[in-house]
C-alpha cells in the first residue's frame, strides 16, 4: 500500500515522462506542464498495470491521472485492429454529466492517435450508440443504465475489454450501482487491471475494491483535509424561508460572480428558480429528471457564460468541470456530508481560487454538524446582524408572493411538463 499526504514541488514535467509524441502534444495544448499530486502518484503505476485506488481532492486533476496513462497503454498496444467486440477499456460513470465530461478531457487528449473514445449514455436515442460501437471503439465511457440494456440486446461486447475503471466511486455506491458493477465483471477478462478514482472513501469502497482485486495500490492525497486549499467555505444562518432573499442580494451585488447554487431536490432546484426569476434573475436549472438534451444545453449556457447563475441538485451536478465557477453556495445543506466536498470542489478548481457560502436554517443544524464531522474541520461563520438581516430581506422584495404560492405555481409547472413528455 502507498499514501501520500501533504503537497510538494514537483520537478517533474510531463515532458519527461515516457509518453507517445501525440500525447504529450495534446498535454501541452491543454497548457498542462508539471502533473498535479495525484497524477505524479498514479501515472506511473498504472503504466505498469497496477490496480489503484485513488482518493484525491476534487479538482485535482483525477481524470488526467488515469486518461493519460490508459490512453498511452491502448495507442502503443499491439491489438489496434477495430473490431465489434473490440472495446479495451471500460469507463463506468454515475451520471451522464460525468459522462460527458470524461470524454471531451480523453478526446482532447487523444487527438492525434489511433485511439477512438465514446461516451454511452442514456436519454438520447440508441441506433447512433449502436453504429458507433460497430464503426469501433477502443475505450467506452458508459452510465450502467443504458450499458446493460445493449449488453441485454447483445449489441455491446465486452469480453476484449482489459481495463476496467470506476470513476466517481462513491457516488456509484450511494446511487446503488453495486450490483451492476458485480454484473458486469461476466462480461470482463479475470485478468484485467482496476482503477477506482474517488475524492472520498469509506468503508463501503474499501470493501467493493478488495473483493474486485486483490492488492491495489492505494494513493490518497490530503485524506485529513478533505476540502481543497484553494477554497475558503464559511457557513451564514438563515431561516429556511429567508434563504431567496440573501441568494438574490449576493447575485445582484457581485455582478462579476459565476454562481453553482446546490439544493436537495428538484423541486427545490424548480422553486428557486421560480423565486429568482420572479426577482429578475435568469437562472439555470440541472437536476435528474430533465431530459439529456436539455442537461447538456444548459451547461453549455452556464460554461459559455450566458447565464452566471446555475441551481442544481446532488446527483446530476457531479460532473460539472467548468473552472471558472467562483462561487458554490449551499443554498440547502446536503442530506450525505460527504456530498459537501463534493458540492464546494466545484469552485477552485486547479490553480483558481473559489469562495463557498452554506446557507443553514435552524433544521439544518443536525446536517452542518455532520458535514463538519465529516471533514474535520469547524466551518466558519459569517455573522449577520439583524439591520442586515432585515436589510436583506426588504431587499427588492418580491411583490406578492409567498412561498405556498410559489409551491403551488412549481407543481403546476412539474405536472405540466410531465403531462407534455407523456404525450410526446
Amino acid at each position: 500500500m502507498e499514501s501520500a499526504g501533504t503537497s510538494y514541488l514537483r520537478l517533474v514535467k510531463f515532458t519527461d515522462y515516457p509518453l507517445a509524441p501525440e500525447i504529450k502534444r495534446s498535454i501541452g495544448k491543454l497548457g498542462w506542464k508539471r502533473p498535479t499530486d495525484i497524477q505524479y502518484k498514479a501515472i506511473p503505476n498504472i503504466l505498469k498495470g497496477e490496480d489503484v485506488m485513488g482518493i484525491a481532492q476534487t479538482g485535482t486533476g483525477k481524470t488526467a491521472a488515469f486518461a493519460i496513462p490508459v490512453l498511452q497503454m491502448i495507442h502503443t498496444g499491439k491489438e489496434n485492429a477495430r473490431r465489434k467486440d473490440g472495446i479495451k477499456c471500460l469507463i463506468m460513470v454515475p451520471t451522464r454529466e460525468l459522462a460527458m465530461q470524461l470524454d471531451g478531457v480523453f478526446s482532447s487528449l487523444a487527438k492525434g492517435t489511433r485511439v477512438n473514445v465514446f461516451a454511452l449514455t442514456g436519454g438520447v436515442e440508441q441506433d447512433p450508440q449502436i453504429q458507433q460501437l460497430q464503426d469501433g471503439v477502443d475505450i467506452l465511457i458508459a452510465t450502467p443504465g443504458r450499458m446493460f440494456d445493449l449488453l441485454n440486446q447483445k449489441v455491446l461486447r465486452l469480453e476484449r475489454v482489459n481495463i476496467l475503471v470506476l470513476d466517481e466511486a462513491d457516488l456509484m455506491l450511494d446511487l446503488g450501482f453495486i450490483e451492476d458493477i458485480r454484473g458486469v465483471l461476466g462480461h470482463l477478462k479475470m485478468r484485467r487491471q482496476t482503477l477506482f478514482f474517488s475524492a472520498t472513501i469509506n468503508e463501503q469502497i474499501k470493501k467493493l475494491a478488495y473483493t474486485l482485486v486483490k492488492k491495489p495500490i492505494r494513493i490518497q492525497i490530503s485524506p485529513k483535509d478533505p476540502i481543497s486549499k484553494n477554497v475558503e467555505h464559511s457557513v451564514v444562518f438563515i431561516e429556511m424561508d429567508d434563504k431567496r432573499f440573501f441568494l438574490e442580494r449576493f447575485y445582484k451585488e457581485h455582478p462579476e460572480a459565476k454562481i453553482l447554487s446546490f439544493v436537495r431536490t428538484r423541486v427545490r432546484a424548480e422553486r428557486v428558480a421560480k423565486a429568482m426569476n420572479r426577482a429578475n434573475i435568469s437562472s439555470l436549472i440541472l437536476h435528474g429528471d430533465m431530459s439529456q438534451e436539455d442537461r447538456v444545453a444548459a451547461l453549455e449556457s452556464f460554461r459559455n457564460n450566458e447565464k452566471r447563475l446555475m441551481i442544481a441538485t446532488d446527483v446530476s451536478a457531479r460532473g460539472i468541470d467548468i473552472p471558472d465557477v467562483t462561487h458554490v453556495i449551499n443554498y440547502d445543506l446536503p442530506d450525505q456530508p460527504d456530498n459537501y466536498v463534493h458540492r464546494v470542489g466545484r469552485t477552485g478548481r486547479g490553480a483558481n481560487k473559489g469562495i463557498a457560502y452554506t446557507f443553514c436554517a435552524p433544521e439544518e443544524h443536525d446536517k452542518l454538524r455532520a458535514v463538519e464531522n465529516y471533514t474535520g474541520t469547524e466551518i466558519k461563520v459569517i455573522d449577520v446582524d439583524r439591520a442586515v438581516y432585515r436589510q436583506t430581506k426588504e431587499f427588492n422584495r418580491i411583490d406578492n408572493m409567498d412561498l405556498g404560492a410559489l409551491m403551488d405555481e412549481v407543481e403546476e409547472t412539474l405536472k405540466r411538463k410531465k403531462k407534455k413528455k407523456g404525450k410526446g
